[in-house]
C-alpha cells in the first residue's frame, strides 16, 4: 500500500517570532539579526526544517528515555515518523515539511488595520555581569498576527501505522502552542497557534473511516 496525505492548515504568530538568516555580512547601522526571507518576494518565511526539527524536539522530550539522546536513538515511534540518517540504519522521514511563507491572506488582514510590514526591530541589551557594559543588538521579528500557510505531506506506507502516525504529529502540534517557535522564547518570543488543519487524500486510496480518525485528532491540536 502506498498513498499521500497532505495537511493544509494556518501558522498564526502570537507573539514576535524571530527565525535567523544569514548575518555573516551586515553594513554599518543594519540589523545585527533579521529574520529569514523568501528571496523572490521577499517575505518573511518559515523553513519547513524549522517547524519539522522542532515538532521532533518536543516530542522527543515527551517521549524519549533519555531526553538528551542523539535523534538516531529516538523512540521507534519518532524514527518511524520522522526518520534517521544514521549509518547502516537509514529510515526515510514519512513527512514532508514545506517552507511556509507569510500568506496573500494574510497580507491583506493587516493592510486593512494600517501595517504594511511584517517585521518590526526590538532593541535588547546584554549587560556584562563584571563590568556593568551594556552590550545593545537589534533583533528583527516577525510580528504578531502574521499568518503562514502550512502544508505537510505525510507518505502513507503501512495503512496500521496511520492514525498513530497522525496521532503524534498532532500531539507535537499541541505541545508547540505551549513552546516556541524560532529564537529567543524564553524572553517571549515565538508563540505560535495552529487552525483549520484538514487532512486532505491527494493520491492512492485509504478507508474514509480512517481518514476520519486521523482528522478527529488534527482536530484536537
Amino acid at each position: 500500500m502506498y498513498a499521500k496525505l497532505e495537511i493544509t492548515g494556518t501558522l498564526e504568530v502570537l507573539t514576535g517570532m524571530h527565525i535567523g538568516a544569514s548575518s555573516a555580512f551586515a553594513a554599518i547601522g543594519a540589523v545585527d539579526l533579521p529574520v529569514i526571507r523568501d528571496t523572490l518576494s521577499d517575505r518573511p518565511m518559515i523553513p519547513g526544517s524549522s517547524l519539522k526539527g522542532k515538532l521532533r524536539a518536543l516530542l522527543a522530550l515527551q517521549y524519549n528515555k533519555n531526553p538528551l539522546t542523539t535523534v538516531e536513538n529516538d523512540n521507534p515511534h519518532i524514527l518511524r515518523l520522522f526518520g534517521s540518517a544514521k549509518k547502516n540504519q537509514v529510515q526515510r522521514s514519512r513527512l514532508l515539511f514545506r517552507d511556509m511563507i507569510w500568506s496573500d491572506a494574510s497580507v491583506e488582514e493587516l493592510r486593512a488595520v494600517g501595517l504594511y510590514a511584517a517585521t518590526e526591530v526590538k532593541f535588547e541589551n546584554t549587560i556584562n555581569r563584571l563590568t556593568a557594559v551594556a552590550n545593545p543588538r537589534q533583533i528583527e521579528r516577525v510580528i504578531r498576527g502574521c499568518k503562514f500557510d502550512v502544508n505537510i505531506l505525510y507518505n502513507a506506507v503501512e495503512l496500521n501505522d496511520l492514525t498513530e502516525d497522525i496521532s503524534l504529529l498532532a500531539e507535537g502540534m499541541h505541545l508547540l502552542k505551549y513552546d516556541y517557535l524560532g529564537g529567543h522564547g524564553s524572553r517571549g518570543y515565538g508563540k505560535v497557534k495552529f487552525s483549520g488543519l484538514k487532512l486532505h487524500l491527494a493520491a492512492g486510496k485509504i478507508p474514509s473511516e480512517l481518514l476520519q480518525k486521523c482528522q478527529v485528532s488534527l482536530d484536537g491540536v
